[in-house]
């Protein structure tokens, strides 16, 4: 299956972002792209701390998902995009995942379990946090385990999801820069790889912001595609005969033995 991670600077208006989207995603598109990957957030920016979220955020068959429909029918792809979600507090929705199919429909969502609060940020005090079920699509053939930005320095998540029988884990992000943080970026998508022998194709928001490298990453840890900080996309195959050999060779999952903790 060919993938690819589509990344852009969304603004604080959903239609330009729709429009941006939709250029980008017609280009990959027309490369043979069977998924497209958008950044979280793509419906609208998180602005600056102090812009109230819940007055922007939408409904899950609103305008922003039907755009993003109508960009899956277009191009023939599932399309997986990051959206703010009307939730039962007027004041803050939920960073939810969107995930359509080629025909428009629905495939899943995920709501972000693990908000933002960390590096003189909070996240929680803008957003409400999903339930932390494990979220899983198949497309093309594949499982995917679906996770947002955040959500990846929490590696029990990861493996939750590999453990429900994920192969290739999908993580839409906006990336803040930041001392060390694109370091860390890197890192953390290279150890989900790594440790739970699956692809990992992330997807990022650039601009001042955002650190950008969006990448897909294969079950060995090898980063098979990348971007910098430009606007664009990649893409890079998600082979099966490729992640079963590097299965083989690197059983850690079933090599995996139950861990007590004692106290001493």
């Amino acid at each position: 299956m060919l993938v690819a991670v589509v990344q852009f600077g969304a603004s604080t208006e959903p239609e330009a972002n729709l429009a941006a989207i939709g250029r980008l995603a017609a280009e990959a598109a027309d490369a043979g792209a069977e998924l497209i990957v958008l950044p979280e957030a793509s419906m609208h920016d998180f602005g600056p701390p102090e812009l109230p979220l819940g007055p922007v955020a939408q409904h899950l068959d609103g305008p922003f998902a039907k755009g993003l429909a109508e960009v899956a029918r277009a191009g023939g792809m599932t399309v997986v995009a990051g959206m703010f979600e009307t939730s039962p507090d007027a004041e803050r929705p939920f960073n939810t995942l969107l995930a359509v199919d080629p025909a428009g429909e629905r495939l899943a969502t995920y709501r972000k379990a693990h908000l933002y609060d960390s590096f003189g940020y909070r996240e929680s005090d803008r957003m409400l946090a999903g339930d932390g079920q494990p979220v899983l699509v198949d497309v093309g053939g594949f499982r995917l385990g679906l996770l947002t930005c955040y959500d990846l320095r929490f590696p029990e998540l990861a493996r939750a999801l590999i453990a429900a029988g994920a192969e290739v884990l999908v993580v839409p992000a906006a990336w803040v820069r930041g001392p060390l943080k694109e370091d860390h970026w890197l890192t953390l998508l290279r150890a989900r790889a790594i440790e739970n022998t699956a692809y990992v194709v992330a997807a990022g928001q650039t601009g001042p912001r955002y650190i950008g490298r969006s990448m897909v990453i294969d079950p060995a840890g090898v980063v098979v595609a990348a971007l910098g900080e430009q606007v664009g996309w990649v893409s890079a195959e998600v082979d099966r005969e490729r992640l079963a050999a590097i299965r083989r060779q690197n059983p850690s999952l079933a090599n995996r033995r139950p861990v007590r903790a004692s106290m001493t």
